[in-house]
């Protein structure tokens, strides 16, 4: 494989999965936890979604088909329970554990939203596939596709670290301001989620 190859599909992991974004994202689902319990969190969130991108990269394609299940569906569905986190975000239901600035011990978004959609989203695992179909077979280029992920992944968790003095330096207003606003915008992109998904389906 071509160094060209490698670069392009590390920039379009991280295009894809958008490191810095997560950030903020980061923030407002873990308003209120300490930085041990965010550190677990985030380094599950990182796990989890890698293993579930390394087996649609190297199974997706068959299992998908095998079920029956379209990558159109699979966005749409993705984009339903994205939506259902931006309501959240947005009016705030866990108005008691953060006024009280202490975690709900059950409360743990690192599988969902973090892990899937967010990071393991259907345009992540649509990359996966695609990049992992490229190399043709080859095991030395489906092996280097796997570390430019792991290296992605890596990538992420730091970005996610670096979430707890963000949150000091916005303070509570500014946290809970910026909740608001990424409330709305995640709404906004899980829509578009759903729309490319029906568009996907060809009705539209």
């Amino acid at each position: 494989m071509e160094l060209q190859f490698y670069i392009t599909s590390f920039a379009t992991l991280f295009v894809v999965i958008d490191p810095p974004g997560l950030v903020p994202l980061f923030i407002a689902l873990t308003q209120g936890m300490d930085d041990a319990h965010r550190r677990r969190l985030a380094l599950r969130a990182c796990v989890i979604g890698g293993i579930l991108l390394t087996l649609f990269g190297l199974f997706g394609e068959q299992l998908l088909g095998f079920i029956g299940i379209t990558m159109p569906a699979f966005r749409i569905a993705g984009g339903i329970l994205l939506f259902l986190t931006a309501l959240d975000m947005l009016f705030e239901r866990r108005t008691q554990r953060r006024e009280g600035q202490h975690a709900d011990p059950n409360h743990d978004p690192s599988v969902f939203p973090l892990a899937t959609p967010l990071i393991a989203g259907p345009g992540a695992i649509a990359t996966m596939i695609l990049l992992m179909g490229q190399t043709g077979g080859d095991w030395r280029g489906a092996v280097s596709v796997l570390g430019l992920l792991a290296g992605m992944l890596v990538v992420t968790f730091l970005f996610l670290l670096a979430s707890p003095p963000i949150e000091r330096l916005l303070g509570r207003t500014g946290t809970v301001v910026i909740t608001r606003l990424l409330g709305m915008l995640l709404a906004a992109l899980s829509v578009q989620f759903v729309i490319d998904g029906v568009k996907g389906t060809g009705l539209i």
